[in-house]
Order: C-alpha cells, then structure tokens, then sequence
C-alpha cells in the first residue's frame, strides 16, 4: 500500500462529538468512518487492523477443536418465543422489523438459540458430543448510549462460542480451556497485562459468569482486585458472601474503572429446555444437552487496544494486529526510488508513505497511524548504505544496512 493508492486522509484535527481518546485517534488516522451514532465503518487500514485482531481469535479458536460456520443475522420470531427472549420486556435491545410478505423478524442481538435450533439436526446421540461451534458475524443491539467510539456500538462485530456437551464435568473442562485461550489471545493483542478474568454476574444466562476485564479509564464497569491473588470481581458481585466463597476480604481490594473485552457462561439446560435439545445417552435414555457460551468483540477489543496502547502523538499497535509492520519513507531522489523498490518487495508489510510532503508531515502521520517500526531511507543514508529504522513503541531509533533491512521482508 502507498499513501498515493489510498483514499483516506489523516487529520490535525479532532471530531467535536467524539471523547473517547480511541476514537478520536482511529478518526484521525483514517482507520474508521463514523455513519452515526454507535455505527462505523471500517477503512482500509482500519479493516486490516480488525482482520487481523479476528485471525488471532480463529487460531486460537481452532485451537481448542472448534468449528468456524456463520448464521443468518435475520432471525425468526419463534424460536426467541421459545426462550421468552423475543419480548422487549425480557431483552430491550431488539431490532426488529416488518416483512412485506406478512410476519416480523429480528436482526439478532446475540445466537443461543439460533445454535440450539440448528443442532436439534446434528445431535442425537452421546457418540456426537462434544461439539463446539464458533462464528464471527455482525451483532445488533439498540442501545439507548452507543459511546467511546467503536468500544460501544449499535453494530459490532462478535466472536461468539457456542459448547454442546454431555454434562456439567465434560462442560467445565471445557470452559478452562476456553478461560486460558482468551489469555492467549489478550496476551498475543498486547494488553495480557491489563486484562483480569473476573468473577460476574451471569445476567439472564445463569447465576455468575466469567468476564475478561482490561483495567482503561474509558470503561464502563467498576472492577475490584486483590492483588495479592490476582483475582478480580465486578462491582456488581462484591458482596459479603461472594468474598467468603472466594477467600479473598474486602479490605484488600482495589478499584479500578475497566473495558469488558470478553466473556464466557455457563448456559447449563436453559436453552436445551426452551428448544428440547435432547441426546441419547449410553443406556439409551433420553438427556438434555449442557450448553456455555463465550464472547469476544473484535471490533470492541480493536477500541481497548486504541485506548490503552496510544501515546499523545497517536496509535501504537502491536505487531500481530498492525495492518502493516513498517512505515517507509522516503527522503531526496534515490532516496525515494529505492523506497519504493523495497516496498514492492513486501507490499504486505510496508506502508510505503510516496507523497510529495515535508519530511515532517511524514514523521507526523508515521507517529498517529501507529505502524510499529518507521523507515527512512534517505540520499544520505543510502549513501553508507543504511536505513534509520525507529520502534513506535519505545522510540529507539537504529541503523541498519540495506541487506539487514531486506532480510526482515522475506
């Protein structure tokens, strides 16, 4: 990619209706597009960036046995019936619509029971579980703030999970290996250490989930961690009780303001029941399906990771999510020209920044966009044959030969 191929501009300036830092960030940079309140787009660099957050889950996804599919996002009215969850007094999130042919249908706020429906046709026996099912699809949900940018949004893309098992033992090993692989994938998109696994409410889902907290100023929710053993609670479940059966106390606690990037639960029977999604067991009796859920937001995390991994020059990605790993640029006539030589040598990792621009509006978008590793080749260096090679991230600058270089684009 060249600067002179893509459509999108940087910015000085930022957006008067935004606050959150990683919005106005991703505005500026050219990454999103903002289509209304809690609805963006994704621009080119934008898109590389979240694809390649998504391809980080899928491996680890993958990883754990799982089977990548995608459902409909259009949903019938009756199989929510069957949960009681199409009614907006039970989830207040809905967007529904008309058909001309007669009938409503939902844009779906989540999948449970779409997946329960769907595996009434591929489950019954003991001999087909487990089974664990994953997609990455747009979500809908209305909320009454959509805010911070892409970190809450009426439209958002999801990673959701879904587990069929034979009983509460098969599930729970399961969910373990769901809680450490949700680690790996914090700690693989650079905020690992920012990240608690949480002890929460399990809203209409069960009685307590898991969610997966990253301690940012811009968060929703109120956390508390004991440091000492690293175990964290939403505010929401920090009662007398919960701190016994946990054997932490209360006096050893921490606040913090948090960003939820994820979640797992246990759904247990509630929607085998609602759906009779049923298996035939070893003797032949007939027995419920034990079913968890686990969510991560890409598009979300992708807001997290702005927030948390930006300084007060711009964006500092990390290199397994960046959409491309340097910023080239190129200063004097040679300096240009063997710019761009290198550049089609590895299209997929440089950004190669061709305009005709002062070496500091180059420098100065090189620092917003946020590449982790700014290039400049110039006559001069070129002339000891070298390249200045400088780390966003921690902003040492070295040099290196020209072979040195074009051996990291192989």
């Amino acid at each position: 990619m060249k600067t002179s191929q893509l459509f999108t501009k940087t910015s000085k300036t930022a957006p008067a209706d935004e606050t959150s830092r990683s919005a106005e960030l991703l505005l500026r940079a050219g990454y999103i597009y903002k289509e209304m309140a809690g609805v963006y787009d994704f621009l080119p660099l934008g898109m590389r960036t979240l694809q390649n957050i998504i391809q980080v889950i899928r491996e680890e996804m993958n990883a754990l046995g799982a089977q990548e599919l995608t459902m409909s996002t259009l949903q019938s009215k009756a199989v929510w019936e069957a949960s009681d969850r199409w009614s907006d007094e039970v989830m207040d999130v809905w967007f529904k619509t008309k058909l001309n042919a007669g009938g409503e249908v939902g844009l779906a706020p989540t999948h449970e029971e779409p997946f329960t429906r769907l595996m009434k046709s591929y489950i019954s026996s003991y001999k087909d579980l487990p089974i664990y099912v994953y997609q990455f699809q747009n979500k809908f949900r209305n909320e009454l703030r959509a805010k911070s940018g892409i970190m809450r949004t009426r439209e958002f893309i999801m990673k959701d999970l879904y587990s069929f098992c034979i009983d509460r033992k098969q599930h729970e090993k399961f969910y373990e290996e769901v809680a450490k692989s949700y680690a790996r994938i914090f700690d693989r998109l650079g905020i690992g250490d920012k990240t608690y696994r949480t002890f929460a409410s399990g809203g209409s889902f069960c009685k307590f989930s898991d969610e997966f907290q990253t301690l940012c100023e811009a968060g929703e929710d109120i956390i508390y961690i004991d440091k000492e053993s690293g175990i964290a609670l939403n505010e929401e479940v920090l009662t007398d009780e919960n701190l016994e059966n946990l054997g932490i106390k209360r006096e050893n606690l921490t606040e913090h303001k948090a960003a939820e990037v994820g979640n797992i639960f246990t759904l247990g029977y509630k929607y085998a029941d609602a759906l009779d999604l049923n298996f035939n067991d070893e003797s032949g009796k007939r027995q419920k399906v034990f079913m968890g859920s686990y969510g991560i937001g890409p598009s979300r995390v992708m807001g997290v990771i702005a927030e948390m991994l930006s300084d007060d020059k711009g964006l500092v990605w990390p290199e397994e999510i960046a959409p491309y790993k340097y910023y080239l640029v190129g200063l004097g006539e040679e300096g240009n020209k063997k710019a761009a030589e290198l550049h089609d040598k590895a299209p997929e990792l440089v950004f190669f920044d061709d305009r005709d621009a002062r070496a500091g509006e180059k420098f100065a978008d090189a620092e917003l966009m946020g590449m982790p590793y700014r290039v400049v080749i110039s006559d001069k260096t070129l002339a000891n044959n070298q390249v200045e090679v400088m780390n966003r991230k921690t902003g040492e600058t070295k040099l290196l030969t020209l072979d040195e270089f074009e051996h990291k684009l192989v």
